[in-house]
């Protein structure tokens, strides 16, 4: 049976099977019993007419054959559910399933985002994925999510990518530093004191980048993190200073626990912005839902994620 013939439920565990890379997390996820989703994925690879997965060092993984289905797997099933939500608009229903995907510093205003929008949709379903700047660039330009939350938009991608909040960044320092009592610090000042940074290729190290480099300072390097989180528990143990988005560390500041500094030219205003893929056709949910972000949420996010 060619590959042609494939049901959209045996596409369904393909695809989940191959996010969590496990038979039995996608059993769980679409609520069958595992012998039922290896059943599906065994019709699957007799219609391909070769193993879509295998096991690599006792780990379950794509070959290069289930990586090409995938894609095309996960197209059908988009296209499936763009047409369903289609139809529940011209039936006049407000239903539907919106994929977004955001940055990881955007994680700590994004629920507040999708929990208005669920007061307003409450039959819409959202499902939503964290992960770093280079992953949900790679999301959005393989159609695997709607619409996308990022600071700096997506170079070399055919994407659409609208302002909707300002985002300030900043130095932060610990409880008691040498600078936090002095004013109008020189960015020169900070060339003395060790930096915990954020991964190359995110976005806010990008930003610190080109900070320092148009000031002419160079900082030294003391620890690279992937996580926001990781870095303030870092500079509040004294490891050294951070440049972070200013709406991470609104709780921090809350409770004392870390400083801003004061130096010249900061904070370094970017924008957030909300993104989508530029020849793709929004559902009438996710549409709503880029609307309601361009339209409510500089308020959301300056109300719950500190001050521009």
């Amino acid at each position: 049976m060619p590959i042609r013939n494939a049901t959209l439920r045996q596409l369904r565990a393909f695809d989940a099977a191959a996010r969590h890379l496990s038979f039995a997390r996608a059993a769980e996820e679409l609520h069958l019993s595992l012998p039922a989703v290896s059943m599906q994925l065994a019709q699957l690879e007799a219609s391909a007419g070769q193993p879509l997965f295998e096991w690599v060092h006792r780990k379950l993984a794509l070959t290069a054959a289930g990586a090409l289905v995938l894609d095309h797997a996960r197209s059908v099933l988009r296209q499936v559910d763009d047409a369903q939500a289609s139809l529940d608009a011209l039936q006049g229903l407000k239903r539907g399933r919106v994929q977004i995907a955001v940055t990881s510093t955007a994680k700590y205003f994004a629920p507040r985002l999708l929990a208005r929008f669920r007061e307003r949709y409450p039959d819409v379903e959202l499902a939503l994925s964290v992960a770093n700047r280079e992953l949900v660039v790679d999301a959005l330009a393989g159609n695997e999510v709607d619409l996308a939350i990022m600071g700096r938009p997506p170079e070399r991608l055919g994407a659409v990518a609208e302002v909707f909040a300002r985002h300030p960044l900043v130095v932060i320092a610990p409880r008691g530093h040498p600078l936090a009592r002095r004013r109008r610090l020189a960015p020169a000042a900070l060339a003395a004191y060790p930096f915990i940074v954020r991964e190359r290729g995110s976005g806010t190290r990008s930003a610190m980048e080109e900070f320092f480099a148009a000031a002419g300072v160079s900082v030294p390097v003391a620890m690279e993190m992937a996580s926001n989180e990781s870095i303030k528990q870092a500079v509040m143990a004294n490891m050294g200073l951070s440049f972070l988005s200013r709406h991470t560390i609104a709780l921090e500041l809350a409770a004392r626990r870390l400083v801003l500094l004061q130096v010249r030219g900061l904070p370094v205003v970017r924008h957030w912005h909300v993104a989508h893929l530029a020849g793709k056709r929004l559902s009438p949910p996710a549409e709503a839902f880029r609307r309601f972000v361009l339209d409510e949420g500089r308020r959301i996010v300056a109300r719950h994620a500190g001050p521009a």
